[in-house]
Protein backbone atom coordinates (compact mmCIF):
# COMPACT_ATOMS: atom_id res chain seq x y z
CA UNK A 1 0.00 0.00 0.00
CA UNK A 2 2.77 2.35 0.77
CA UNK A 3 5.01 2.90 -2.71
CA UNK A 4 8.50 4.21 -3.46
CA UNK A 5 8.57 8.33 -3.39
CA UNK A 6 5.64 10.42 -1.76
CA UNK A 7 2.60 8.77 -0.39
CA UNK A 8 -0.41 11.46 0.59
CA UNK A 9 -3.18 11.07 2.08
CA UNK A 10 -6.19 12.84 3.09
CA UNK A 11 -7.64 12.11 6.40
CA UNK A 12 -10.79 10.80 4.89
CA UNK A 13 -8.75 8.18 3.25
CA UNK A 14 -6.13 7.61 5.67
CA UNK A 15 -8.44 5.12 7.74
CA UNK A 16 -8.27 2.75 4.56
CA UNK A 17 -4.54 1.78 4.80
CA UNK A 18 -4.09 -1.17 6.08
CA UNK A 19 -1.16 -0.66 9.10
CA UNK A 20 -1.67 -4.31 10.42
CA UNK A 21 0.25 -4.95 6.88
CA UNK A 22 3.05 -2.57 7.32
CA UNK A 23 2.92 -3.46 11.07
CA UNK A 24 4.00 -7.34 9.81
CA UNK A 25 5.96 -6.58 6.98
CA UNK A 26 9.40 -7.62 7.18
CA UNK A 27 10.72 -3.57 5.12
CA UNK A 28 14.20 -2.82 5.38
CA UNK A 29 13.02 0.53 5.94
CA UNK A 30 13.04 -0.37 9.45
CA UNK A 31 13.24 2.97 10.98
CA UNK A 32 10.94 4.70 8.11
CA UNK A 33 8.34 2.05 9.31
CA UNK A 34 8.27 3.13 12.93
CA UNK A 35 7.84 6.75 11.64
CA UNK A 36 5.02 6.18 9.54
CA UNK A 37 3.59 4.10 12.73
CA UNK A 38 3.99 6.85 14.73
CA UNK A 39 2.55 9.25 12.21
CA UNK A 40 -0.21 7.30 11.85
CA UNK A 41 -0.94 6.89 15.17
CA UNK A 42 -0.58 10.81 16.14
CA UNK A 43 -3.41 10.86 13.27
CA UNK A 44 -5.53 7.94 14.54
CA UNK A 45 -5.79 10.32 17.86
CA UNK A 46 -6.51 13.96 16.23
CA UNK A 47 -8.75 13.03 13.58
CA UNK A 48 -11.62 15.03 14.69
CA UNK A 49 -9.37 17.99 13.54
CA UNK A 50 -7.99 16.72 10.65
CA UNK A 51 -11.12 16.00 8.85
CA UNK A 52 -11.81 18.37 5.59
CA UNK A 53 -11.08 17.95 1.54
CA UNK A 54 -8.34 20.16 2.17
CA UNK A 55 -5.83 18.58 4.67
CA UNK A 56 -3.17 16.10 3.38
CA UNK A 57 -1.05 14.33 5.62
CA UNK A 58 2.36 13.24 4.28
CA UNK A 59 2.53 9.57 5.54
CA UNK A 60 6.11 9.24 4.50
CA UNK A 61 9.35 9.49 2.17
CA UNK A 62 10.88 6.40 1.43
CA UNK A 63 13.06 7.15 -0.98
CA UNK A 64 16.07 9.19 -1.90
CA UNK A 65 18.45 9.00 -5.11
CA UNK A 66 19.19 5.13 -6.11
CA UNK A 67 23.28 6.23 -4.65
CA UNK A 68 22.14 6.68 -1.38
CA UNK A 69 21.34 3.03 -1.11
CA UNK A 70 24.10 0.12 -1.29
CA UNK A 71 23.98 -2.89 -3.21
CA UNK A 72 21.71 -5.30 -1.33
CA UNK A 73 23.52 -8.41 0.05
CA UNK A 74 22.35 -12.00 0.05
CA UNK A 75 19.94 -12.62 2.40
CA UNK A 76 17.40 -15.79 3.68
CA UNK A 77 13.65 -15.04 3.24
CA UNK A 78 13.99 -14.02 6.68
CA UNK A 79 16.59 -11.48 7.23
CA UNK A 80 16.28 -7.93 6.05
CA UNK A 81 18.41 -6.17 3.35
CA UNK A 82 21.23 -3.96 4.97
CA UNK A 83 20.92 -0.29 3.81
CA UNK A 84 22.02 2.73 4.69
CA UNK A 85 19.84 4.86 6.82
CA UNK A 86 18.57 8.25 5.28
CA UNK A 87 18.68 11.79 7.47
CA UNK A 88 15.36 11.81 8.53
CA UNK A 89 13.48 13.96 11.11
CA UNK A 90 12.45 12.33 14.05
CA UNK A 91 10.30 13.41 16.76
CA UNK A 92 11.35 10.19 18.99
CA UNK A 93 13.11 11.92 21.86
CA UNK A 94 16.50 11.40 22.97
CA UNK A 95 18.70 11.94 26.36
CA UNK A 96 19.03 15.86 25.85
CA UNK A 97 22.75 15.50 26.82
CA UNK A 98 25.40 13.66 24.60
CA UNK A 99 25.03 10.13 24.80
CA UNK A 100 28.52 8.90 25.33
CA UNK A 101 29.79 5.54 23.59
CA UNK A 102 28.62 2.22 24.70
CA UNK A 103 30.83 0.02 27.34
CA UNK A 104 32.32 -3.06 26.05
CA UNK A 105 33.69 -6.43 27.86
CA UNK A 106 37.22 -6.22 26.62
CA UNK A 107 38.81 -4.09 29.54
CA UNK A 108 40.22 -6.84 32.14
CA UNK A 109 39.05 -5.91 35.85
CA UNK A 110 35.87 -4.57 34.87
CA UNK A 111 32.75 -5.90 35.81
CA UNK A 112 31.82 -6.57 31.73
CA UNK A 113 34.87 -8.58 31.12
CA UNK A 114 34.02 -10.60 34.56
CA UNK A 115 30.75 -11.46 33.68
CA UNK A 116 31.36 -12.06 29.86
CA UNK A 117 34.90 -13.81 29.79
CA UNK A 118 34.07 -15.86 33.17
CA UNK A 119 30.80 -15.73 34.97
CA UNK A 120 28.36 -16.64 32.35
CA UNK A 121 29.62 -19.32 31.25
CA UNK A 122 31.15 -21.10 34.77
CA UNK A 123 28.37 -19.86 36.85
CA UNK A 124 25.54 -19.30 35.31
CA UNK A 125 25.30 -21.86 32.36
CA UNK A 126 27.39 -24.26 34.74
CA UNK A 127 24.65 -24.08 37.46
CA UNK A 128 22.05 -23.98 34.06
CA UNK A 129 23.29 -27.29 33.21
CA UNK A 130 23.42 -28.58 36.94
CA UNK A 131 20.07 -27.71 37.80
CA UNK A 132 18.64 -29.61 34.18
CA UNK A 133 21.18 -32.29 34.00
CA UNK A 134 18.33 -35.08 34.40
CA UNK A 135 16.19 -33.79 31.31
CA UNK A 136 19.55 -32.17 29.25
CA UNK A 137 21.13 -35.81 29.49
CA UNK A 138 17.61 -37.67 28.24
CA UNK A 139 17.47 -38.74 24.25
CA UNK A 140 15.18 -36.36 24.10
CA UNK A 141 17.05 -33.52 24.98
CA UNK A 142 20.35 -34.87 23.03
CA UNK A 143 19.79 -32.06 20.47
CA UNK A 144 19.06 -29.14 23.33
CA UNK A 145 22.59 -29.93 25.02
CA UNK A 146 24.71 -30.32 21.75
CA UNK A 147 23.37 -26.67 21.36
CA UNK A 148 24.46 -25.55 25.06
CA UNK A 149 27.29 -26.68 24.99
CA UNK A 150 28.58 -25.51 21.47
CA UNK A 151 27.28 -21.91 23.17
CA UNK A 152 29.45 -22.52 25.94
CA UNK A 153 32.50 -23.28 24.08
CA UNK A 154 31.97 -19.80 21.73
CA UNK A 155 32.30 -17.98 25.73
CA UNK A 156 35.17 -19.83 26.45
CA UNK A 157 36.90 -19.12 23.16
CA UNK A 158 35.88 -15.74 22.59
CA UNK A 159 34.63 -16.41 18.95
CA UNK A 160 32.75 -13.77 16.49
CA UNK A 161 29.19 -12.82 17.15
CA UNK A 162 26.82 -15.22 14.77
CA UNK A 163 23.02 -14.46 13.59
CA UNK A 164 20.20 -16.46 15.34
CA UNK A 165 19.39 -19.24 13.23
CA UNK A 166 17.43 -19.22 9.87
CA UNK A 167 13.84 -19.15 10.67
CA UNK A 168 11.56 -22.49 9.81
CA UNK A 169 9.42 -21.03 6.26
CA UNK A 170 6.00 -21.59 8.27
CA UNK A 171 7.59 -18.84 11.22
CA UNK A 172 4.69 -16.91 12.53
CA UNK A 173 4.54 -13.37 12.25
CA UNK A 174 5.30 -12.60 15.74
CA UNK A 175 8.43 -14.81 15.33
CA UNK A 176 9.90 -12.96 12.19
CA UNK A 177 9.57 -9.83 13.97
CA UNK A 178 11.13 -10.98 17.18
CA UNK A 179 14.39 -11.87 14.49
CA UNK A 180 14.30 -9.54 12.52
CA UNK A 181 14.86 -6.87 15.70
CA UNK A 182 17.59 -9.12 16.99
CA UNK A 183 19.09 -8.71 13.46
CA UNK A 184 18.96 -5.27 13.39
CA UNK A 185 20.35 -5.19 16.66
CA UNK A 186 23.31 -7.40 15.63
CA UNK A 187 24.08 -6.53 12.17
CA UNK A 188 26.49 -3.75 12.83
CA UNK A 189 28.61 -5.69 15.40
CA UNK A 190 28.58 -8.42 12.87
CA UNK A 191 29.77 -6.56 9.93
CA UNK A 192 32.70 -5.80 11.98
CA UNK A 193 33.46 -9.18 13.27
CA UNK A 194 33.34 -8.56 16.43
CA UNK A 195 33.46 -10.91 19.70
CA UNK A 196 31.57 -11.83 22.37
CA UNK A 197 34.23 -9.34 24.72
CA UNK A 198 34.70 -6.49 21.52
CA UNK A 199 30.86 -6.20 20.85
CA UNK A 200 28.96 -3.84 23.56
CA UNK A 201 28.26 -5.75 26.66
CA UNK A 202 24.63 -5.33 26.98
CA UNK A 203 24.01 -6.39 23.58
CA UNK A 204 26.13 -9.69 24.35
CA UNK A 205 25.05 -10.44 28.18
CA UNK A 206 21.64 -10.16 26.27
CA UNK A 207 22.29 -12.38 23.58
CA UNK A 208 23.91 -15.17 26.11
CA UNK A 209 20.09 -15.49 27.08
CA UNK A 210 18.89 -15.49 23.64
CA UNK A 211 21.27 -17.83 22.22
CA UNK A 212 20.03 -20.08 25.07
CA UNK A 213 16.49 -19.93 24.00
CA UNK A 214 17.59 -20.70 20.62
CA UNK A 215 19.28 -23.97 22.22
CA UNK A 216 16.73 -25.02 23.93
CA UNK A 217 13.82 -24.66 21.19
CA UNK A 218 11.82 -22.80 23.56
CA UNK A 219 9.28 -21.71 20.37
CA UNK A 220 10.02 -25.13 18.64
CA UNK A 221 6.60 -27.02 18.71
CA UNK A 222 6.61 -30.65 19.19
CA UNK A 223 10.39 -30.68 20.13
CA UNK A 224 11.57 -31.42 24.11
CA UNK A 225 12.65 -27.79 24.80
CA UNK A 226 9.55 -26.02 23.66
CA UNK A 227 8.34 -23.49 26.69
CA UNK A 228 11.03 -25.46 28.91
CA UNK A 229 12.11 -22.73 31.26
CA UNK A 230 15.40 -23.74 32.23
CA UNK A 231 15.68 -21.24 35.38
CA UNK A 232 12.45 -22.41 36.67
CA UNK A 233 14.17 -24.64 39.39
CA UNK A 234 15.89 -21.41 40.63
CA UNK A 235 12.80 -19.53 40.57
CA UNK A 236 10.85 -21.55 42.88
CA UNK A 237 13.78 -21.75 45.72
CA UNK A 238 13.72 -18.06 45.34
CA UNK A 239 9.63 -18.06 46.30
CA UNK A 240 9.76 -20.68 48.74
CA UNK A 241 12.02 -18.80 50.66
CA UNK A 242 10.58 -15.61 49.98
CA UNK A 243 7.27 -16.28 52.27
CA UNK A 244 9.26 -16.16 55.57
CA UNK A 245 10.63 -12.35 54.96
CA UNK A 246 7.68 -11.52 53.30
CA UNK A 247 4.82 -12.32 56.09
CA UNK A 248 6.03 -9.48 58.28
CA UNK A 249 6.57 -7.44 55.47
CA UNK A 250 2.61 -8.28 54.60
CA UNK A 251 1.39 -7.21 57.15
CA UNK A 252 2.42 -3.83 57.00
CA UNK A 253 1.36 -2.56 53.53
CA UNK A 254 -2.71 -3.03 54.39
CA UNK A 255 -1.59 -0.36 57.44
CA UNK A 256 0.39 1.95 55.24
CA UNK A 257 -0.85 5.81 55.15
CA UNK A 258 -2.76 7.09 52.34
CA UNK A 259 0.15 9.63 51.95
CA UNK A 260 3.75 10.83 51.16
CA UNK A 261 4.58 8.50 53.62
CA UNK A 262 3.40 5.58 52.04
CA UNK A 263 4.55 5.36 48.95
CA UNK A 264 7.59 6.02 50.69
CA UNK A 265 7.88 3.01 52.51
CA UNK A 266 6.25 0.82 49.92
CA UNK A 267 8.91 2.29 47.61
CA UNK A 268 11.67 1.49 49.78
CA UNK A 269 10.69 -2.03 50.27
CA UNK A 270 10.49 -2.42 46.32
CA UNK A 271 13.78 -1.37 45.99
CA UNK A 272 15.52 -3.00 48.66
CA UNK A 273 14.25 -6.21 47.12
CA UNK A 274 16.71 -6.50 44.63
CA UNK A 275 18.94 -7.70 47.25
CA UNK A 276 17.44 -10.91 45.98
CA UNK A 277 18.38 -10.87 42.76
CA UNK A 278 19.05 -15.16 42.10
CA UNK A 279 21.87 -14.40 39.35
CA UNK A 280 24.00 -13.09 42.41
CA UNK A 281 23.13 -15.05 45.46
CA UNK A 282 21.04 -18.15 45.21
CA UNK A 283 18.12 -18.98 46.41
CA UNK A 284 18.30 -20.57 50.32
CA UNK A 285 15.36 -22.21 50.98
CA UNK A 286 16.63 -23.09 54.40
CA UNK A 287 16.11 -19.73 55.37
CA UNK A 288 12.22 -19.72 54.42
CA UNK A 289 11.10 -18.78 57.85
CA UNK A 290 13.86 -16.52 59.06
CA UNK A 291 12.58 -12.51 58.17
CA UNK A 292 15.92 -11.23 57.03
CA UNK A 293 14.23 -8.14 55.45
CA UNK A 294 14.17 -5.29 58.26
CA UNK A 295 17.88 -5.17 58.74
CA UNK A 296 17.85 -4.25 55.12
CA UNK A 297 15.23 -2.01 55.08
CA UNK A 298 16.70 -0.04 58.24
CA UNK A 299 19.47 0.99 55.81
CA UNK A 300 17.76 1.96 52.94
CA UNK A 301 18.48 5.91 53.65
CA UNK A 302 22.37 5.78 54.59
CA UNK A 303 22.66 3.68 51.14
CA UNK A 304 20.90 6.05 48.71
CA UNK A 305 22.89 7.69 46.47
CA UNK A 306 19.82 9.70 45.32
CA UNK A 307 17.42 10.38 46.50
CA UNK A 308 14.00 11.71 44.94
CA UNK A 309 11.13 9.63 47.05
CA UNK A 310 9.43 13.39 47.64
CA UNK A 311 9.16 14.18 43.68
CA UNK A 312 7.90 10.80 43.37
CA UNK A 313 5.37 11.45 46.20
CA UNK A 314 4.63 14.35 44.73
CA UNK A 315 3.45 12.91 41.35
CA UNK A 316 1.61 10.05 43.15
CA UNK A 317 -0.55 12.64 45.37
CA UNK A 318 -1.69 14.33 41.91
CA UNK A 319 -2.49 10.80 40.67
CA UNK A 320 -4.66 10.00 43.82
CA UNK A 321 -6.32 13.19 43.57
CA UNK A 322 -7.67 12.66 40.12
CA UNK A 323 -9.48 9.19 41.14
CA UNK A 324 -6.40 7.21 40.47
CA UNK A 325 -4.01 6.66 37.06
CA UNK A 326 -2.41 3.63 35.21
CA UNK A 327 0.58 2.77 36.59
CA UNK A 328 3.14 0.35 35.47
CA UNK A 329 5.71 -1.72 37.08
CA UNK A 330 8.48 -2.62 34.96
CA UNK A 331 9.23 -5.86 36.69
CA UNK A 332 12.98 -7.37 36.99
CA UNK A 333 13.35 -10.42 39.44
CA UNK A 334 11.30 -13.38 40.19
CA UNK A 335 11.34 -14.34 44.54
CA UNK A 336 11.54 -11.85 46.94
CA UNK A 337 11.59 -9.56 44.98
CA UNK A 338 8.33 -9.45 42.66
CA UNK A 339 6.55 -10.18 46.10
CA UNK A 340 7.74 -6.77 46.79
CA UNK A 341 6.49 -5.42 43.36
CA UNK A 342 3.35 -7.34 44.33
CA UNK A 343 3.48 -5.20 47.59
CA UNK A 344 4.01 -1.79 46.13
CA UNK A 345 1.36 -2.78 43.32
CA UNK A 346 -0.93 -3.57 46.44
CA UNK A 347 -0.43 -0.24 48.43
CA UNK A 348 -0.88 1.63 44.94
CA UNK A 349 -4.23 0.25 43.93
CA UNK A 350 -5.61 0.38 47.39
CA UNK A 351 -4.12 3.73 48.52
CA UNK A 352 -6.11 5.77 45.26
CA UNK A 353 -2.98 6.35 43.99
CA UNK A 354 -3.52 3.38 41.09
CA UNK A 355 -6.77 2.42 39.41
CA UNK A 356 -5.12 -0.06 37.35
CA UNK A 357 -1.62 -1.47 37.88
CA UNK A 358 0.11 -3.40 34.57
CA UNK A 359 3.04 -5.65 35.01
CA UNK A 360 5.33 -5.62 31.74
CA UNK A 361 6.70 -8.77 31.96
CA UNK A 362 9.60 -10.55 29.88
CA UNK A 363 8.78 -12.88 26.82
CA UNK A 364 10.92 -15.73 27.36
CA UNK A 365 13.36 -16.77 30.34
CA UNK A 366 16.31 -14.60 30.90
CA UNK A 367 19.25 -13.17 33.48
CA UNK A 368 18.11 -16.71 35.32
CA UNK A 369 15.23 -14.82 37.69
CA UNK A 370 13.90 -12.63 35.90
CA UNK A 371 9.76 -13.13 35.88
CA UNK A 372 7.55 -13.80 33.50
CA UNK A 373 3.65 -13.83 33.12
CA UNK A 374 4.06 -17.72 34.38
CA UNK A 375 5.99 -16.81 37.12
CA UNK A 376 3.89 -14.07 38.45
CA UNK A 377 1.01 -16.16 38.29
CA UNK A 378 2.46 -18.73 39.90
CA UNK A 379 3.65 -16.44 43.13
CA UNK A 380 -0.01 -15.42 43.87
CA UNK A 381 -1.29 -18.63 43.25
CA UNK A 382 1.77 -19.82 45.67
CA UNK A 383 0.65 -17.54 48.38
CA UNK A 384 -2.73 -17.87 47.65
CA UNK A 385 -2.62 -21.46 48.95
CA UNK A 386 -0.41 -20.87 51.96
CA UNK A 387 -1.01 -22.18 55.60
CA UNK A 388 -3.15 -19.59 57.03
CA UNK A 389 -2.06 -20.42 60.71
CA UNK A 390 1.26 -20.61 59.23
CA UNK A 391 1.48 -17.69 57.24
CA UNK A 392 -1.67 -15.65 57.87
CA UNK A 393 -0.38 -11.98 56.32
CA UNK A 394 1.13 -13.83 53.01
CA UNK A 395 -1.67 -15.98 52.77
CA UNK A 396 -4.06 -13.21 53.12
CA UNK A 397 -1.68 -10.80 50.74
CA UNK A 398 -1.86 -14.12 48.07
CA UNK A 399 -6.30 -14.36 48.09
CA UNK A 400 -6.04 -10.32 47.66
CA UNK A 401 -3.94 -10.63 44.54
CA UNK A 402 -5.61 -13.38 42.76
CA UNK A 403 -8.71 -11.34 43.27
CA UNK A 404 -6.97 -7.90 41.69
CA UNK A 405 -5.86 -10.30 38.79
CA UNK A 406 -9.53 -11.48 38.30
CA UNK A 407 -10.97 -7.89 38.19
CA UNK A 408 -8.93 -6.87 36.26
CA UNK A 409 -7.09 -4.44 38.62
CA UNK A 410 -3.89 -5.72 37.81
CA UNK A 411 -3.09 -7.07 34.79
CA UNK A 412 -0.02 -8.67 33.28
CA UNK A 413 1.94 -7.75 29.65
CA UNK A 414 4.87 -9.40 28.11
CA UNK A 415 6.89 -7.96 25.21
CA UNK A 416 9.87 -8.98 23.24
CA UNK A 417 11.34 -5.04 23.98
CA UNK A 418 12.36 -6.27 28.12
CA UNK A 419 14.31 -9.38 26.52
CA UNK A 420 16.06 -7.45 23.78
CA UNK A 421 19.08 -5.69 23.93
CA UNK A 422 17.76 -2.00 23.03
CA UNK A 423 18.48 1.02 24.78
CA UNK A 424 15.16 2.42 25.89
CA UNK A 425 15.16 5.50 23.82
CA UNK A 426 14.54 2.58 20.85
CA UNK A 427 11.44 1.61 22.13
CA UNK A 428 9.82 -0.63 20.27
CA UNK A 429 6.22 0.12 18.52
CA UNK A 430 3.37 -0.56 19.40
CA UNK A 431 4.85 -0.21 23.34
CA UNK A 432 6.15 2.81 23.07
CA UNK A 433 2.82 4.48 22.07
CA UNK A 434 0.99 2.62 24.52
CA UNK A 435 3.13 3.43 27.51
CA UNK A 436 2.68 7.35 25.84
CA UNK A 437 -0.90 7.26 25.41
CA UNK A 438 -1.97 5.21 28.68
CA UNK A 439 0.58 5.13 31.69
CA UNK A 440 0.72 8.05 34.22
CA UNK A 441 3.73 6.27 36.20
CA UNK A 442 5.82 3.76 35.25
CA UNK A 443 8.43 1.92 38.13
CA UNK A 444 11.80 0.54 35.85
CA UNK A 445 12.81 -2.15 38.17
CA UNK A 446 16.37 -3.52 38.58
CA UNK A 447 19.63 -3.11 37.12
CA UNK A 448 19.52 -4.64 33.90
CA UNK A 449 16.47 -2.37 33.09
CA UNK A 450 18.32 0.34 34.47
CA UNK A 451 21.46 -0.13 32.36
CA UNK A 452 18.84 0.31 29.75
CA UNK A 453 17.47 3.30 30.38
CA UNK A 454 21.22 4.43 30.42
CA UNK A 455 21.72 2.96 26.98
CA UNK A 456 24.71 1.06 28.92
CA UNK A 457 26.83 3.80 28.77
CA UNK A 458 29.01 5.93 30.67
CA UNK A 459 27.36 8.88 31.88
CA UNK A 460 28.50 11.21 34.52
CA UNK A 461 27.65 9.78 37.68
CA UNK A 462 26.55 13.19 38.29
CA UNK A 463 24.66 13.80 35.28
CA UNK A 464 21.15 14.59 36.17
CA UNK A 465 18.55 11.93 35.61
CA UNK A 466 15.90 14.05 34.24
CA UNK A 467 18.38 14.61 31.10
CA UNK A 468 19.20 11.64 30.58
CA UNK A 469 16.07 9.19 31.05
CA UNK A 470 13.23 11.99 32.03
CA UNK A 471 13.87 13.97 28.29
CA UNK A 472 13.16 10.84 26.56
CA UNK A 473 10.94 8.05 28.61
CA UNK A 474 7.43 7.91 27.24
CA UNK A 475 5.87 9.09 30.57
CA UNK A 476 6.41 9.94 34.19
CA UNK A 477 8.96 7.48 35.33
CA UNK A 478 10.58 6.05 38.72
CA UNK A 479 14.01 3.93 38.85
CA UNK A 480 14.69 1.71 41.76
CA UNK A 481 17.98 0.80 41.43
CA UNK A 482 20.40 -1.36 43.17
CA UNK A 483 23.50 -0.88 41.95
CA UNK A 484 25.15 -3.94 40.62
CA UNK A 485 27.04 -2.33 37.47
CA UNK A 486 29.73 0.22 37.15
CA UNK A 487 27.36 2.89 35.14
CA UNK A 488 25.27 5.42 36.47
CA UNK A 489 23.76 8.77 36.67
CA UNK A 490 22.04 11.54 38.91
CA UNK A 491 23.99 10.74 41.82
CA UNK A 492 25.03 13.36 44.19
CA UNK A 493 28.28 13.79 44.56
CA UNK A 494 29.31 13.51 48.23
CA UNK A 495 27.12 10.40 48.53
CA UNK A 496 29.26 9.13 45.59
CA UNK A 497 32.21 9.88 47.77
CA UNK A 498 31.19 8.14 51.13
CA UNK A 499 29.93 5.05 49.03
CA UNK A 500 33.92 5.06 47.98
CA UNK A 501 35.49 5.33 51.18
CA UNK A 502 32.65 2.79 52.71
CA UNK A 503 32.74 -0.25 49.63
CA UNK A 504 35.49 -0.75 47.27
CA UNK A 505 32.73 -2.72 45.17
CA UNK A 506 30.36 0.04 46.09
CA UNK A 507 28.97 -0.03 42.01
CA UNK A 508 28.14 -3.72 41.83
CA UNK A 509 27.71 -5.60 45.34
CA UNK A 510 24.46 -4.30 45.64
CA UNK A 511 24.85 -2.43 49.05
CA UNK A 512 24.17 0.94 47.50
CA UNK A 513 20.79 2.49 45.88
CA UNK A 514 18.88 5.28 43.96
CA UNK A 515 15.60 6.41 43.61
CA UNK A 516 15.05 8.68 40.40
CA UNK A 517 12.19 10.22 39.10
CA UNK A 518 11.33 11.60 35.89
CA UNK A 519 8.69 13.62 34.55
CA UNK A 520 9.23 11.83 31.07
CA UNK A 521 8.49 13.76 27.46
CA UNK A 522 5.16 13.65 27.90
CA UNK A 523 2.05 13.45 25.54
Amino acid sequence: RIHRGMCFARPSLLSNLDLSLLRESQSPFISEKKSILSLCSNYDRSKSMLTGPLHVLIVALLVSPAAAWTSPKPSNSNSFQTVLKMTVTSDIPKPKLPIPGPICSDKKGTWAYDTMSRRVDEEILQRTFEDNQEAFETEAFKPVLERFQQLREELRSCSKLTMLDDLPADASETRKREWNEWKEILQPFLDKGDTWLSAPWMVTEFYVYRRLIQAIGFWDEGTAGYMYDPFVKQKRAGLESSVGSAEPMLEKIPNLPKTAEGIDLAASIALWGNKMDLSIWPADAANADIDIFSSILESATENLLHDDLGALAEHCESLRSKGGGMVDIIVDNAGFELITDLALAQHLLESGIASCVTFQLKSHPTFVSDALEKDLLEHVEHYAALDPSKYPNAQKAGEKWKQFLKEEKWKCQEDNFWVQAYAMWDMTEPLRSNLRDRCDLAFVKGDANYRRLLGDRMWDLTAPFSDVVGAYFPCPVCALRTLKAEIGCGMDAAQIEKAKKLDDSWQVNGRFGVVHFGKGAGR
